[in-house]
């Protein structure tokens, strides 16, 4: 990933993005062609500190025949976005740009074991059933035997390790304090105003809702784009 040093997050700031994400794209080189798939994920650490990405995908899924353990595999992560209009800062010829967030993770990637597959699962679903709280959180002790065996039997548990890890938090942090301060108010007021609005169409063919900030703080509903 190309990352200019002042968007640069260090290495804990990018895993633990990453980690908060939970969402991404693996991609793989077959050799003659890319293979991308988007899946969720989560983190964990093996005993000597390396970070891992533990995930599953369908039995049919092409990738897997690139988990050998060696092939380097992509995992793309990428958070919110919004466009900043050259118009909205205070000092003169300025150009528009976009903010993102984005981390990267490379690694190799091999095939868990039927054990350590039931563990992938019920971790994953406990990641992301926490953010529904205070709902009752589902388990896959609410299956039945036969059923959540024959699901699993559909599905093929991953885990890379990550060698290398690359982020991009591109947030306007070599504008003055003027021109952040007029850029974020601006975006802020679009997204709230539904301005900020993702003009392509959904798969329906409806517009798509306003791109709204994520949550709200004392720092304001914008607070995300905090440097």
């Amino acid at each position: 990933m190309y990352t200019p040093p002042m968007f640069k997050p260090d290495r804990a700031a990018s895993l633990a993005f990453a980690e908060a994400r939970g969402f991404g794209t693996a991609c793989a080189w077959d050799g003659s062609k890319p293979i991308a798939s988007p899946m969720p994920f989560y983190l964990s650490f093996a005993a000597d500190g390396t970070p891992q990405a533990l995930f599953h995908l369908a039995r049919h899924n092409p990738l897997l025949k690139l988990a050998d353990g060696t092939s380097l595999w992509l995992l793309a992560v990428n958070g919110p976005d919004a466009y900043v209009s050259a118009d909205w800062y205070v000092s003169p010829d300025q150009v528009p740009t976009w903010l993102y967030q984005a981390v990267h993770l490379t690694g190799p990637v091999r095939m868990l074991s039927d054990d350590e597959l039931a563990v992938q699962v019920d971790t994953l679903s406990a990641k992301f059933e926490n953010w529904l709280l205070p709902k009752p959180p589902w388990t896959s002790a609410k299956m039945t035997a036969p059923r959540l065996e024959a699901l699993k039997k559909a599905i093929v548990g991953l885990v890379m390790t990550v060698d290398e890890v690359e982020g991009s938090f591109k947030l306007n942090q070599h504008k003055s304090e003027a021109d952040y301060a007029a850029g974020r108010e601006r975006a802020c007021l679009a997204a709230r105003h539904g301005f900020a609005t993702d003009r392509r169409p959904d798969a329906r063919g409806a517009p798509r809702r306003p791109l709204q900030p994520k949550r709200t703080s004392s720092k304001g509903p914008c607070h995300d784009l905090d440097r």
